[in-house]
């Protein structure tokens, strides 16, 4: 397995907000994570991505990676797209790649410009406006930037935090026909995303988090299948009854946690 986490806890204070979370990532696969509002999901990608301490087991390449630093994690090829994208809005589109690449490596110009060309290829919008400020930049283009910028560290495992947020339903399949051409491409995928129909419709394997807890698992063909998902997320009247929890927040924190938006 690329990625395996078990036993995760986290807190915030006495809070609590992941209680035993485990889950696996294939080399390869795109996984899905999906879940309400306050349900834990951003505060999993901060945990494996090093910005958030935890008790319990990351591995990575079996590697633990409970002692390794954040900038470390991305260096040996762990990458993260945050929720609200989280670019250098001051900078150009140009700069912003380039800073994406820094933490991967330093032996040379060529290599970086190699990169910055297959950034381009993917994303040609990008490309036609290399040199403009990125707050300029509409959603949809903020968010390839986004991405842009950490494929530029040419990481193995990509977590990717809610990148259909406020995009308009065109821009939306565009977004995730990328992250499909991402992962043909070698990048294995762990995809938080409350647009639960096409996320479990892009992924391979598929959890379920709510309230800090892992309640359901599995194919996401099969998960699609289910009758309590599909009452929860996939907006399907099932006569079976929700998982719980489902839409409401985590617990009375769920604000306070991550900014109450997970």
């Amino acid at each position: 397995m690329l990625l395996e986490v078990e036993d995760l806890r986290v807190r915030y204070g006495k809070v609590p907000a992941l209680n035993g979370v485990s889950l696996t990532v294939g080399e390869g696969e795109i996984a899905v994570l999906i879940g309400a509002n306050g349900a834990g999901k951003t505060t999993l990608l901060n945990a494996i991505s090093g910005l958030r301490p935890f008790s319990g087991s990351i591995r990575f390449r079996g590697r633990p990676l409970d002692k390794v630093a954040a900038y470390r994690r991305a260096a040996i090829g762990v990458g993260q797209v945050p929720e609200g994208r989280r670019i250098f809005t001051a900078m150009t589109v140009r700069e912003n790649l380039l800073l994406g690449g820094v933490s991967r490596d330093r032996s040379g110009r060529a290599r970086m410009a190699g990169d910055m060309d297959r950034i381009y290829a993917m994303f040609p919008r990008l490309a036609e406006r290399q040199w403009q400020v990125a707050g300029t930049l509409s959603g949809g283009e903020q968010q390839m930037l986004a991405i842009g910028r950490a494929l530029m560290a040419r990481p193995a495992l990509l977590l990717l935090d809610e990148p259909s947020m406020g995009l308009a339903p065109l821009i939306v399949a565009q977004i995730f026909e990328m992250i499909r051409e991402i992962n043909r491409d070698g990048t294995t995928v762990l995809l938080v995303e409350q647009n639960a129909v096409q996320a479990l419709g892009l992924g391979q394997r598929g959890y379920v988090l709510e309230i800090g807890s892992i309640v359901s698992s599995g194919p996401c063909a099969a998960l699609m299948q289910d009758p309590a998902v599909q009452a929860a997320y996939l907006g399907t009247a099932s006569a079976a009854p929700a998982i719980r929890g489902a839409g409401e927040p985590a617990h009375p924190d769920a604000q306070h946690i991550d900014g109450g938006r997970q």
